[in-house]
């Protein structure tokens, strides 16, 4: 071939790769990356008018987004995790409390990983599940190809790796414990970097929930120090903000990574929270900063469920910083996204929510108004339905069923308009009562979420007090347990999938913590728990019409059962039996015999 001719053909097919790899590129579908922040409120961010707080990295986001400015949830963590991960209200996906069995999904449930997935997309999670620690509802078993995280609510909660505390803890990758070195918050972030540079080929689906800034209020002091001269005058904790200030570090050089990789035009980039301030605003409104509005963590008021929601896709057009305020909710995650990435969503998932996309191009678009409901109860029981609820349409917040405020011009909700608009409440809450007449249709909302047994993908499930069901408050802390504090919940909600002989192993301490049941553990990690002895003289079990007591010996670390139990749904008791006193024990293992 003439020299010529085959530089001039060397070029062409240069070119032409060239091309098609920047047309494949140009028609990738766009990478989702969710990042959910815990407890960080409405004025818990600088570009959120926060005088004291800086968050340069997100407040440079904010700039260059789309920001849904009425953008609400449920105002604790585990309904608005569920409400997002299935795009249905908590009470209609049957969780709607973060304890006492009402703290994990349904085993039916479709999540949004699971619709990732099965359009194709590589997913993961790195961060704060707190939608169930057995199967059928452990990250990996809900869509997620990747999943490192910690257990139970929080880092260091009692239902998580024993000794946890924020920093150099051990995490659950893909169901099996590993030992981290670092700050939590650092660690999802590292770890999301790493499983996109592993999976950026191809469209990948990423989950990052960070467990900050929730308590414990722990972070390296150089976070903490520029805002210990407002603690107490300005501001309730320095500790909070020096959290929010290492989110926005790593938000920074996250997004900073992204954009050296070439990977931020064609991301669909979210920052957002999952309910109000706990810390960053008092009660009395003397401390802190709350955007205008009243109400904290757990609130029906305006500031416990209004969050920040900011979203950027340049090559979707969604940049440029604008505020949509528009009413929507974490619900319409779902159906929005599937409509921005062109998703094929199972005809079977009974959404709530509505597709905001036509609002976030650059092009005015139009959604219909709707009302948005909040329904929640710390319990096992369904929420009220219309005591302690929150309706919402436009401007209007319906708190109770009899108070009525206008947000717009009202953020304080201190004047209470029901008597001037006797139509609208009885509209609103005609929407609630047919909203509530499908709801209460739905097994979700009538059967508890289930431990399952059984299931060859864990072999060993374990239960802990912090999700067993009863009528006494919660009990969460390894401290708690440390220091004995009783309580008398006590029952497990089991799905016995493979009938056969179980082991089921009643402890007071973690397996990765062993001691004896009447004594203390022989290490105690880092160091940070006061141990005290409880007396108990037996364990009494029942499940499946079957009860068995057995006494406390000495040095025993567990009371183990052998039992028999035939498919289908039950429910384990297990106490500790001291004198005429029973209380829940504190951690249990239960485990099929057969192969």
């Amino acid at each position: 071939m003439n020299p010529s001719n085959f530089f001039k053909t060397l070029v062409f097919s240069i070119v032409c790769t060239l091309t098609i790899s920047a047309k494949s590129k140009k028609n990738k579908p766009p990478n989702v990356i969710l990042i959910l922040t815990d407890d960080l409120g409405i004025g818990d961010l600088g570009c959120m008018g926060n005088p004291w707080l800086k968050t340069p990295n997100i407040d440079a986001f904010y700039k260059e987004s789309v920001r849904m400015t009425d953008f609400h949830v449920t105002p604790l963590c585990t309904p608005t995790r569920a409400a997002i991960m299935t795009g249905r209200y908590p009470i209609n996906n049957g969780a709607w409390a973060t304890f006492k069995g009402r703290d994990a999904l349904s085993q039916s449930s479709i999540t949004m990983a699971d619709i990732f997935k099965k359009n194709g997309y590589t997913t993961g999670m790195f961060g704060k599940w707190h939608l169930g620690d057995n199967y059928p509802t452990r990250p990996t078993d809900c869509g997620f190809d990747t999943a490192i995280h910690h257990l139970a609510g929080g880092v260091g909660e009692l239902s998580d790796y024993w000794g946890n505390s924020y920093f150099d803890d051990v995490y659950y990758v893909n169901n099996e414990p590993k030992q981290f070195e670092g700050y939590c918050t650092d660690v999802w972030f590292e770890e999301t970097t790493k499983f996109i540079n592993k999976n950026k080929e191809k469209p990948f689906f990423v989950y990052l929930p960070t467990n900050a800034p929730h308590d414990p209020l722990i972070v390296a002091e150089k976070y903490a120090e520029p805002y210990k001269k407002f603690e107490g005058k300005n501001i309730i904790s320095a500790n909070l903000y020096g959290m929010i200030a290492n989110i926005d570090e790593n938000f920074g050089k996250f997004y900073s990574y992204l954009k050296n990789e070439d990977l931020l035009n064609n991301t669909i980039l979210i920052f957002m929270s999952d309910n109000g301030s706990r810390y960053g605003y008092s009660k009395d409104g003397k401390l802190g900063y709350n955007k205008g509005y009243e109400g904290i963590k757990g609130d029906k008021l305006e500031g416990g469920h209004r969050v920040p929601f900011f979203i950027r896709w340049p090559n979707g057009k969604i940049q440029g910083g604008k505020d949509i305020g528009n009413l929507a909710a974490h619900v319409d995650l779902i159906p929005t996204l599937a409509s921005l990435c062109h998703l094929t969503l199972p005809e079977n998932m009974n959404l709530d929510g509505q597709d905001f996309s036509p609002l976030l191009k650059k092009k005015k678009g139009k959604i219909a108004e709707r009302t948005a409901f909040i329904h929640h109860n710390q319990d096992w029981r369904p929420p009220a339905d219309v005591a302690k609820t929150c309706i919402m349409k436009g401007n209007w917040r319906l708190l109770n069923g009899n108070k009525l405020y206008d947000i717009e011009k009202d953020p304080k909700q201190k004047n209470n308009l029901a008597q001037q608009h006797p139509e609208l409440i009885k509209e609103l809450l005609q929407h609630n009562k047919e909203f509530l007449k499908q709801t209460k249709s739905n097994p979700e909302y009538r059967e508890l979420p289930v431990h399952v047994i059984g299931n060859k993908a864990q072999k060993e499930i374990t239960l802990t007090i912090q999700h067993a069901i009863g009528e006494d408050g919660g009990i969460w802390k390894p401290e708690q347990v440390a220091e004995g504090i009783k309580n008398s919940n006590n029952t497990h909600a089991i799905s016995v999938e493979r009938a056969g002989e179980y082991l089921i192993s009643c402890r007071r301490w973690p397996k990765e913590c062993p001691g004896p049941i009447l004594g203390i553990p022989e290490k105690n990690p880092k160091n940070v728990y006061h141990y005290k002895t409880i007396a108990p003289a037996k364990v009494r079990i029942s499940i499946a019409n079957q009860m068995y007591e057995k006494d406390i010996l000495a040095k025993d670390e567990a009371v183990t059962f052998k039992v028999f139990l035939n498919k289908g749904k039950t429910f384990l008791v297990n106490d500790f039996i001291e004198g005429k006193e029973k209380y829940g024990v504190y951690y249990t293992y239960v485990k099929h015999l057969g192969e």
